[in-house]
């Protein structure tokens, strides 16, 4: 009776132990997750920096005489080109000063003439000692005068033909017109405020950018040259970034570094020129300057082998055991969609390329084979 009775407490004990084994949970799988070695390489990274684009031209068009706006030969933002009529500006009150300038010419003339008959009359008798030599004298000065006078009127008469010639106001350059705030029929003055139009050559464009003091000397460092006009000529083309983010079609060329920095900002103003022969840049234009840069031996690791948190970005490092490691990283810079690498990682170093999101710091994972290599292709 007590064999059947331990035998059945055996039973149970060995039933009980054999379901709490089957209850016991499962060791976790380590996830195959794709890991890359990191290899430093010569980067070539893109900086952008805001630009104000203008004119090769830009030029106020104003009246150097007053009157009345008389006509309006063109539309705003019309193409014209150089020497066309623009605007015309009543002109009778100076073809009458013109006139009047004239008749003083004339009688400028005249005046010498009598002035010269004078002296050709007194000349023999001076020498036949008839007449003084006194009265001679006296017809010399008033042929001086004469002179005089006649010059003055020559230069009124100048004077009144330029004024003549600014009642019809040309264009300086070929270009487009800017807005027309005067209307015809408007009284203008060379004293007015606000220009006849705005007047801007625009086969060419300057984009004006900056470059803090930094930046500046890094710039500086990437090319030979002794002076900064023998490193300009040695600096790649530049493009342009639009408003709407898409690069202008045509690069331009550095070609002006500013003589001082801005006190105010610290900065130094750069010039890039574009060619515009289709005309779709204009004077007011916004944009970016897009810059080459040049990095040896740099590391560049994928933006999506990194995680962002507090501000600051991580990557997954993975050691010889296969665990991994929450690393923070310095970024220096952009390359297409790969971030260079200040501080944080270096070559040799293996990161998780992907599936960091459930990532634990000193989780185990399995690592698998990958034919990224974290390093850059320079840009031809």
């Amino acid at each position: 009776m007590k064999n059947a009775i331990l035998s059945s407490f055996i039973l149970v004990l060995t039933l009980i132990g054999c379901s709490d084994k089957s209850q016991a949970p499962m060791a976790a799988v380590a996830p195959e997750l794709p890991v890359y070695s990191i290899e430093a390489s010569t980067a070539t990274t893109d900086s952008e920096y805001p630009a104000a684009i203008q004119g090769t031209v830009d030029v106020e068009i104003r009246p150097q005489v007053s009157g009345n706006l008389e006509k309006v030969f063109v539309d705003e933002g019309a193409y014209v080109s150089k020497g066309q009529a623009l605007f015309k500006i009543n002109e009778q009150p100076y073809r009458e000063q013109l006139n009047n300038a004239l008749a003083s010419l004339h009688s400028a003339e005249a005046a010498l003439i009598n002035a010269q008959l004078e002296i050709d009359k007194l000349t023999p008798l001076v020498q036949n000692k008839v007449v003084s030599d006194y009265q001679l004298k006296s017809a010399k000065a008033s042929h001086r005068i004469a002179t005089a006078n006649l010059d003055q009127a020559k230069a009124m008469v100048g004077s009144a033909k330029i004024n003549l010639g600014y009642t019809t106001i040309t264009a300086p350059v070929s270009g487009y017109i800017g807005r027309l705030p005067k209307k015809q029929g408007s009284l203008v003055s060379s004293a007015d405020i606000e220009p006849l139009t705005k007047l801007s050559d625009v086969h060419e464009v300057y984009a004006y950018f900056s470059l803090g003091e930094t930046d500046f000397i890094n710039f500086k460092a990437q090319y030979s040259g002794n002076t900064i006009n023998d490193k300009i000529k040695k600096l790649p083309p530049v493009t342009l970034i639009l408003a709407d983010n898409n690069a202008y079609a045509e690069t331009g060329k550095i070609d002006m570094v500013d003589g001082q920095f801005d006190k105010n900002t610290g900065a130094i103003t750069l010039r890039a020129t574009f060619p515009n022969s289709k005309g779709l840049l204009r004077s007011g234009n916004t944009g970016k300057v897009r810059l080459e840069i040049q990095h040896g031996d740099a590391i560049l690791v994928p933006q999506s082998a990194t995680i962002e948190m507090q501000d600051k970005v991580f990557v997954f490092t993975v050691d010889k055991e296969n665990k991994v490691t929450k690393a923070p990283i310095t970024i220096a810079g952009k390359s297409g969609s790969d971030y260079l690498i200040k501080e944080g990682v270096k070559s040799g170093d293996q990161i998780v390329l992907s599936g960091i999101d459930k990532l634990q710091e000193g989780q185990a994972i399995q690592p698998t084979k990958s034919t990224k290599i974290a390093q850059v292709i320079t840009k031809k």
